[in-house]
């Protein structure tokens, strides 16, 4: 019965078993390396098994055998790759134990089993931590991994590694860093700010994003970082945190918050410093002309007139250029109409080609239209006829059958300060290309059907 249980065991086992003498010839084989690699029993006894491992592992082979022989009580575990039938490779685990003072094996008993497939997984790793390691050393954002230790409800945070990009925007190495807390290397207050970005992103689970503020040698300060946590049996385990420096762009942003303020009380200024004592003087002109005749007055009044054009246009320029926020939708037939009613149009026409519905703040929209009506009127003559249309799924357009403006002074009349009238106050089309651009539009200027000025406005969010 033993007998009758050991061959069955030994037929239907799915590893090898094999007896190889002391010069590496097989003795025995069993009947599952016909399942593994393809041969009859009968095929391989007698055979040197040198002949069927891969060159490469040969020795690494024979060192195992020598071993045993010299430490019988000894157990050596080998990978080698093993040739089948069909002349393929089959990598196999190998387990040699001694049994040559044994009267029932009288050899090396060696137990094989087929490990292709983990050789394959542990290749498609390697591969994989290859491609993970050159993108780690030539991402241009820092990164950085923290190990996560929970203790008594509590985490402790300790750096693991560091990217190149990060040791070289910040002048810190992994060495200087591993092992140690973010108070370590930052001390307690910077350390304590981190940590608690961390122990946030270990708490909620989930990746978090924030700016901060953390001043390395580089010079470097502002930070925008992402934390994303690892997480291992619902434990957070690791936190891996990519920052990218953002300290210019913070600066640029002060710089520009800065100048706001100042263009602000500028505006301020203007219209309540100079606005006052100019309206009193407009109106003593005003009384003046009344009680006596003088040739002197025309000239006065029309000064102040001209004056107050000036401030009025200034305030605009000066408060259209922020970027618009607040947009709504806008029909242009009925903008349009409103503020060709605010023109002196005299003789002149205005046709809408096109009814289109578009996205924008309407009040500043206002004063895009109503300057390059007056514009048109100014230079096209009284009876210039105006037209508003669409061009193709994002832009709109303004032009007139007037003279045009020559293609080498086009971006110059956008210029603040730039007139070609004696009553101009040179601010009106810049006013335009500042509104536009607050809409992120882009603006532009062409000839006209007819010969005149065309402005055309693209990057228009127009309703389909």
């Amino acid at each position: 019965m033993e007998g009758e249980m050991h061959r069955k065991l030994v037929q239907e086992f799915s590893d090898i078993a094999t007896i190889i003498d002391s010069d590496g010839t097989i003795t025995y084989v069993s009947p599952s390396v016909t399942r593994m690699l393809g041969y009859e029993p009968a095929e391989l006894v007698g055979e040197v098994g040198y002949e069927y491992q891969h060159p490469d592992d040969r020795d690494s082979v024979a060192d195992a055998i020598e071993t045993i022989q010299t430490n019988p009580d000894d157990t050596q575990i080998i990978e080698t790759r093993f040739r089948r039938a069909d002349g393929s490779w089959c990598w196999i685990e190998a387990t040699l134990q001694n049994r040559l003072d044994d009267p029932d094996f009288n050899g090396i008993l060696v137990n094989s089993r087929d490990i292709s497939k983990r050789k394959r997984q542990e290749h498609q790793h390697q591969e994989l931590a290859k491609e993970y390691k050159t993108l780690l050393e030539n991402v241009d954002d820092s990164i950085f991994f923290i190990n996560v230790e929970s203790v008594d409800t509590e985490y402790v945070f300790r750096f693991e590694r560091l990217n190149r990009a990060y040791e070289e925007q910040t002048e810190i190495s992994t060495e200087e860093v591993r092992g140690k807390t973010p108070t370590d290397v930052f001390g307690e207050d910077l350390g304590s700010n981190l940590q608690a970005n961390y122990h946030r992103c270990a708490q909620v689970q989930e990746p978090i994003s924030y700016e901060e503020e953390v001043p390395v040698e580089t010079g470097a300060r502002f930070w925008e970082t992402v934390l994303t946590p690892v997480l291992t049996n619902g434990e957070v385990t690791q936190i891996i945190g990519i920052t990218r420096n953002i300290t210019e762009r913070v600066k640029q942003e002060r710089q520009l918050q800065r100048q706001k303020e100042q263009l602000d009380e500028f505006a301020s200024v203007v219209s309540h410093d100079l606005r006052n004592p100019l309206g009193v003087a407009q109106g003593r002109a005003e009384l003046l002309a009344t009680e006596c005749d003088s040739d002197h007055l025309p000239p006065i009044i029309r000064s102040l007139d001209r004056m107050e054009e000036i401030i009025a246009d200034t305030l605009t320029l000066a408060r259209q250029g922020q970027v618009v926020s607040d947009q709504e939708p806008i029909d242009v037939v009925n903008l349009v109409g409103k503020c060709w009613k605010n023109v002196q149009s005299d003789e002149a026409t205005i046709e809408i080609e096109d009814n289109v519905v578009i996205t924008g703040d309407p009040g500043r929209l206002q004063h895009i239209f109503e300057n390059l009506f007056r514009n048109a009127i100014e230079h096209g003559g009284t009876d210039v006829t105006i037209r508003v249309g669409q061009i193709d799924t994002h832009g709109i357009y303004v032009e007139d059958t007037g003279s045009g403006i020559p293609e080498d002074a086009r971006e110059a009349v956008f210029d603040a300060g730039h007139t070609s009238t004696s009553g101009g106050t040179g601010f009106g089309l810049t006013i335009v290309k500042r509104i536009a651009e607050a809409h992120g539009w882009e603006v532009k200027i062409v000839e006209g059907i007819d010969g005149g000025a065309r402005f055309e406005f693209t990057g228009v969010d127009i309703d389909q």
